[in-house]
This record gives C-alpha cells, sequence and structure tokens, in this order.
C-alpha cells in the first residue's frame, strides 16, 4: 500500500519551477511544431475536398480536447513525471506499463522527435540550395538535437524561459501568416471542390481516417505538461488549466490558418504542395512571403524539438527509477537537478532514427507512417484507464473529474479505434515495423527487469465503480 500511497502524492527529488505560463507554454511549443506548415497538405491530397479537409481537423480537434479531459483527471490525481506511462502503470500490470514506454521510446516518442529535426533542416538548407543532400539535411537535424539536449541538461528554470519565449513568437508568426493569407481578401471559389474530387459514403470516411494520421501528428503533443508534472508548481491545478486553455488557443489557430491556405492556393495547388506554409505565403506576398514563413518554419521547429527533448526525457527517467528501464537513466545531475543521462540517451537513439530516415524517400511522413499505429494502441489504453482507475481506486481524490463521464471516454476510445484500424489497413508495412520493434521490449523485459519491478504495485483497492 506504500507503493500505491507514491503513485498519488506530490513528493519527488526533483524541482518544482515552472509555474502555470511555462506550462502553458509547454502545451502550445508541443503542439505547434512542424505539422501545421506541412501536413495539411497531404491531408488535402488524401481527402480531395475541402469538407472532408475540415472535417479531419475538427474531427481531430474535438477528438484532442475530450482527450484532454481524460489526461486532465488522470494528472490531477496523479501529478507525477512520465505523462501516460504513469498513467498505465496505476491501471495496468508492469508489462503493458513497460512496453508502452519501450514504444515511446524505440518508435513513437524519439521518432516525433526525428521528424521534426528533420523538418526544421530542410527548411534551413533548402534556402541556401534546394538541391540539398539528404545526409547533408540528417547532419543538421543530428547536430540540433544534441545541442538542444545539452542546452535542457542546465536545468529546468532554463528550459522554462526558452518554452515562454518561443510559445509567444509562435503565436505572433502564426498570426502574422494568417493575415497575410487573406491580404488580398477573400476568395470563394477557392472553396469549390473540383467536379472530380468530391469523395462520399464510405470512400469519404476511409479518406478522413487515412489522413487523420497527418492530423493528429499536428495535433500531437498536448499532453506534454504532464510529463514534467513533479517540476510544475501547484501540479493538480494548474496541468488541467494549461491543457484546457493551450489546446483551445492552438484549435483556433489551426482552423484559422488552414483556413487562410485554401484562400490563397484552393484545394488543388494546396493538395500538390510540398511545404503548403511556403507556397501559400510566395502566392501572398512573393519573396517576402518566403522569407517570413521559413524563418516561422524554423522558429517553430526549433521550439517544438527543444520542448519533446525536454518533457520526453522524463519518461525514460520515470521508467529507470522504477527499474523497467537502463538503470543509468534514473541518476539525476547533482547541482541542475535534470535526468541528463536519459536526456542523452535519447538523444542517441533520435540520432539513429534520423539516420534509418535517410533510405525513404519522403523522410518525414514516412517517419510518421511508422510510429502512428504503435502510438495508437497505446492512446487506447491511456483513455481507458481512466475506467480502470475509476474501478480500482474509488476513493482517491480526484481534483478534476471527466465531464460526462462515461459518454465522453466512449466517444474517444470509437475515434481512436477507427484510427487505429484504418491506419493499420492504409500503412500495413510501416506499423508492422513499428510493432516488431514494441515486441523486441519482451526480451528486455524477461531478461533484463528484476523480479520486484514485474510485481503488479498498481493497487488492490476496494472494487466499485466511481462515477
Amino acid at each position: 500500500m506504500q507503493k500505491d500511497a507514491q503513485l498519488f502524492d506530490e513528493k519527488t527529488e526533483l524541482e518544482r519551477k515552472l509555474g502555470l505560463p511555462e506550462t502553458l507554454s509547454i502545451v502550445v511549443n508541443r503542439i505547434i511544431g512542424s505539422g501545421i506548415f506541412r501536413t495539411p497538405a497531404p491531408i488535402m491530397f488524401i481527402t480531395a475536398s475541402v469538407g472532408l479537409f475540415y472535417g479531419v481537423w475538427i474531427i481531430g480537434g474535438l477528438a484532442t480536447i475530450l482527450g484532454a479531459l481524460c489526461y486532465a483527471e488522470l494528472v490531477a490525481m496523479m501529478p507525477k513525471s512520465g505523462g501516460p506511462y504513469v498513467f498505465l502503470k496505476a491501471a495496468y500490470p508492469p508489462i503493458v506499463t513497460f512496453l508502452r514506454g519501450w514504444a515511446m521510446f524505440f518508435v513513437s516518442e524519439t521518432g516525433a522527435i526525428a521528424a521534426v529535426s528533420v523538418f526544421f533542416s530542410e527548411t534551413a538548407l533548402t534556402i541556401i540550395n534546394p538541391e540539398i543532400s539528404k545526409y547533408t539535411i540528417a547532419a543538421v537535424a543530428t547536430i540540433l538535437v544534441w545541442l538542444l539536449t545539452l542546452l535542457n541538461s542546465f536545468g529546468i528554470q532554463l528550459s522554462g524561459r526558452l518554452q515562454n519565449i518561443f510559445s509567444l513568437l509562435k503565436i505572433g508568426v502564426l498570426t502574422i501568416i494568417i493575415i497575410m493569407g487573406f491580404s488580398s481578401g477573400i476568395h470563394p471559389e477557392n472553396f469549390r471542390d473540383p467536379d472530380l474530387s468530391q469523395t462520399s459514403g464510405w470512400a469519404g470516411i476511409v479518406a478522413i481516417f487515412t489522413a487523420m494520421r497527418y492530423g493528429f501528428f499536428a495535433y500531437s503533443g498536448w499532453e506534454g505538461a504532464t510529463y514534467v508534472a513533479e517540476e510544475v508548481k501547484n501540479p493538480r491545478k494548474n496541468l488541467p488549466r494549461s491543457l484546457f486553455i493551450g489546446i483551445s488557443l492552438v484549435l483556433v489557430l489551426y482552423l484559422l490558418i488552414n483556413t487562410a491556405y485554401i484562400n490563397t492556393l484552393g484545394p488543388i495547388q494546396m493538395g500538390k504542395a510540398k511545404v503548403v506554409a511556403a507556397d501559400a505565403m510566395q502566392v501572398a506576398a512573393g519573396t517576402i512571403g518566403t522569407l517570413i514563413i521559413t524563418s516561422a518554419i524554423m522558429v517553430s521547429t526549433f521550439g517544438n524539438v527543444n520542448t519533446q527533448l525536454l518533457v520526453k526525457s522524463r519518461t525514460w527517467y520515470a521508467m529507470a527509477r522504477d527499474k523497467l528501464f537502463f538503470g543509468r537513466l534514473s541518476t539525476v545531475h547533482i547541482k541542475y537537478k535534470t535526468p541528463n543521462n536519459a536526456l542523452y540517451a535519447q538523444a542517441l537513439w533520435t540520432t539513429l532514427l534520423i539516420l534509418f530516415s535517410t533510405v525513404a524517400e519522403n523522410a518525414y511522413e514516412a517517419i510518421i507512417d511508422y510510429f502512428s499505429f504503435t502510438s495508437s494502441v497505446f492512446n487506447v489504453l491511456t483513455f481507458a484507464s481512466v475506467i480502470v482507475l475509476r474501478y480500482k481506486f474509488p476513493d482517491k481524490e480526484r481534483p478534476y473529474r471527466v465531464w460526462a463521464f462515461p459518454f465522453t471516454i466512449t466517444i474517444v476510445l470509437a475515434i481512436q479505434l477507427i484510427f487505429m484500424l484504418t491506419t493499420l489497413y492504409t500503412a500495413p508495412l510501416p506499423s508492422l515495423l513499428g510493432i516488431i520493434l514494441t515486441s523486441t521490449g519482451l526480451l528486455y523485459y524477461k531478461y533484463m527487469v528484476p523480479s520486484e519491478a514485474k510485481l503488479d504495485t498498481s493497487g488492490s483497492a476496494d472494487r466499485g465503480l466511481s462515477q
């Protein structure tokens, strides 16, 4: 029962230096990265319809908000660093928790860092030479990862200040892009679908959920602040607030900026774009527009990689602390109180993924396809943990409760399950690769994880579903 209590208390050896502004900045920085500048093009190409295009963004936004309701209940009840790893730890047997953490490290979370780093590098180097080598792109992406890793090893307070700076810069730049997208007036003809682009019925539903993996990637990261829960002041209040405020702000910005893209380019030209934001700003303002959007992408992706490196390293630290991962990753720097070994291991594997991506024709999209299915499997388990924990711990304090339970969670799970099956159907080989890498964790769990860590410590409280 002592271990049960540790799941719900606020004791930590880390320093609580992050207030609501820094926590909110982490949410904004984690969501706004490369996605909104690039993924609208493949989403429009797949859906081939303005209506279905908006459907992807609206359904994705709805799922994100409903998912945040679930996370708000979980993190307010368990303000521990590690994000979904902590929630799974409380809800399921240790092997489930371990596999989620293993998949996060080797597939999904480092994969997301690699994708955004590659996009930053592509954007920066294309200015110098449009025919730049993909190996040069990989080299610059790797340098970015290690530079920011070193910066994050000098204390959470410095990292928090960087979050505030980059979140304000991102919001300002996106606002400029939205204004420029309407600078030549409103063009209603660009919001009409070409005759041959109509998609309806089941084909339309499949198109929406096929494109959703790029939409979810653009929204991904909203849970980022929960990874650093042990470094947040008053976490039971500040973490739920940061989720709701941050996601709402980004949702509004995304709808506005996508409308600006369509207004400027129209659906056909938008679907053909490689970097839709750059094409839109080239049309809107010529060379000046290209310069602005290039600067915006670099600022946004730089800040996003920084935030990802900061928050995700806390999961590997939490896993190692529980003896479910490489033991040396559980150490904290004596002076700066940061999990530096976890940061360095994260950077090393991300580097290998960046190098691996050079074999793909479109590295950015390939990385997203690689981790989408695996992520969705564990997302389903994480959202379902709200139900499991209400059954296992009905009497634990819940400063926030999911609104309209259980209908909210039912909707979230339905969207995630449909997305998961569609991703497996439309991207089978990348999905299979993610599954194989996740499965390798079973060998580590069997031979390397000590017996005491395999015991189910998630509690055996009085049973009874808490409404």
